[in-house]
């Protein structure tokens, strides 16, 4: 029986890092980002079904992500409709995923609105990378074109950490040697694997 181990994370929480680890220990993770980015990019199959219903926020080279930011931002319905649109196709990447790894002890599935998505509910396992507000605010202030108002508003739209941390099984720390953090996902993954039907 496959264990499926949800990750998530605050931005700039090192979710991306932890979530490279476990890949590098042999682990499938699904990379619901990623997953996005794909389904939105040239050629993608959400793209038409965008410009749809966002006339002018897709190109040659798929969506223009802040284009369509701008066009949901401080807009319940829209962004209702936008994710009418992304949910289900991602949904059903998810599955082909957990399909394809059936025979796996255990996949990760890196969704980072796992609490805010609801996806929660469809893992046997949550683990939360975090890492102290000092740290998680001078790592996303250090990225190119991040303002303290963009930060704030992500922050908004994010479940607080402390809250995370709270309904999560593991807690995973970035704010300490990359070492320490690859020690707790090998025996996190120890942990996950030799448990009873895992």
């Amino acid at each position: 029986m496959t264990v499926v181990l949800g990750l998530t994370g605050s931005i700039g929480m090192g979710k991306s890092t932890v979530a490279r680890m476990f890949a590098e220990e042999g682990l499938p993770v699904f990379d619901a980002d990623a997953t996005v980015h794909q389904l939105q990019g040239p050629g993608g199959a959400l793209v038409a079904a965008i410009e749809a219903r966002f006339p002018d926020t897709t190109g040659p080279a798929g969506v223009n992500r802040t284009a369509l930011a701008e066009a949901v931002f401080g807009d319940p319905v829209a962004r209702a409709a936008l994710e009418a649109i992304v949910h289900p196709a991602v949904a059903a990447e998810r599955a082909r995923f957990l399909t394809d790894h059936a025979t796996a002890p255990l996949v990760v599935l890196d969704v980072p609105l796992l609490f805010e998505a609801g996806g929660w509910q469809s893992v046997d396992e949550i683990a939360v990378v975090s890492a102290s507000a000092e740290v998680q605010r001078a790592r996303v202030l250090a990225r190119d074109g991040m303002t303290e108002e963009r930060f704030a508003r992500i922050l908004a739209a994010q479940l607080p950490d402390a809250e995370k941390r709270a309904r999560a099984d593991y807690v995973i720390a970035t704010d300490v040697p990359v070492e320490k953090t690859r020690a707790a996902v090998r025996a996190l993954i120890a942990c996950l694997v030799q448990r009873p039907g895992g």
